[in-house]
């Protein structure tokens, strides 16, 4: 029998991982539910976010051939979902934006090569057993003291940071007016393209907004986990299983499915370790069984 003192262990590291997911499928969310787009390379975003960080930290100098020429974490924190959120924003001018319309399958087919491009150029250039991430700052090191155990005040930050960026994109889209003109703009850009809003450009800056997310989301993971090219396309499969949970396109749902999914997982490794890693996919065919449309998920009439 576990003790209280395990179990509550287990649920604080299970939220941890819980964080990741939250902020993994909160990005997918704001993508497909904004604009229709099954974007399968959210996971190599997320990648990318973590490789930006490590190369700004480890090897950028080195590259350039100037000593001390790089950024740290806190720096990264910054830099990189600016940077991440660019290279989006190019892909889905370039790239999507022709997609538009369409079945949404062949969005899913694109981003998927987009996914397998991406995670090749990686791989072609660093080990794929991963590389540790160096640049954790001092100031977030050491452990502070629950009381039922001590937990790395690094991971405690990432909880709390990634917790406050859910919840104020949550506000943002949800409960302001430039997410009601998002939403508008989704719904009939022919209307709201008339009132003078630019209605393509909120699109790309929307796209890069959700990828910028992952970004982040792999710069918080580069301290905790090693930078791999197979750290996205190991993670996305879990992900996109908690926006079906949550329901495609809820940004409330991606948030607190993302959460709930993480203690559980990590509640089951107390109960029963082997199920740890299947868990979400038993809860995700139940709910699909008694609410196809998911947790929070609308369904349509008809």
């Amino acid at each position: 029998m576990p003790s209280l003192n395990m179990v509550l262990a287990q649920a604080m590291l299970g939220l941890n991982v819980g964080i990741f997911y939250a902020m993994l499928s909160l990005g997918l969310a704001v993508i497909f539910g904004l604009l229709g787009v099954i974007n399968f390379a959210h996971g190599a975003f997320y990648m990318l976010g973590a490789f930006l960080a490590l190369i700004g930290y480890s090897y950028l100098s080195v590259w350039l051939g100037i000593d001390g020429f790089g950024f740290g974490f806190w720096a990264a924190l910054i830099i990189v979902p600016i940077v991440v959120a660019i290279i989006g924003m190019i892909i889905e001018r370039l790239l999507l934006r022709r997609l538009y319309g369409q079945d949404p399958i062949y969005g899913l087919l694109l981003t998927f090569g987009v996914a397998l491009i991406m995670q090749g150029l990686f791989t072609n250039y660093f080990s794929v057993a991963g590389t540790p991430y160096p640049g954790k700052p001092e100031s977030l090191g050491g452990a502070i003291n629950l009381g039922f155990m001590y937990f790395p005040t690094y991971r405690l930050f990432s909880i709390v940071l990634s917790i406050v960026v859910c919840l104020a994109t949550w506000f943002v889209i949800e409960r302001t007016r430039l997410g009601s003109t998002l939403r508008a703009g989704v719904e009939n850009p022919q209307l709201t393209q008339a009132f003078g809003i630019n209605v393509p450009r909120m699109i790309t800056l929307t796209f890069g907004f959700g990828v910028g997310l992952a970004g982040l989301a792999g710069v918080l993971a580069a301290p905790i986990y090693s930078v791999s090219p197979l750290m996205g396309a190991d993670l996305i499969v879990v992900v996109f299983a908690v926006v079906v949970i949550g329901g495609m396109g809820s940004i409330m749902g991606a948030i607190v499915t993302g959460l709930a999914l993480g203690l559980i997982q990590g509640l089951t490794k107390v109960v029963y370790p082997p199920a740890a890693n299947t868990v979400i996919f038993f809860i995700m065919v139940a709910v699909l069984l008694i609410r196809p449309a998911g947790l929070f998920g609308k369904h349509e009439k008809g």
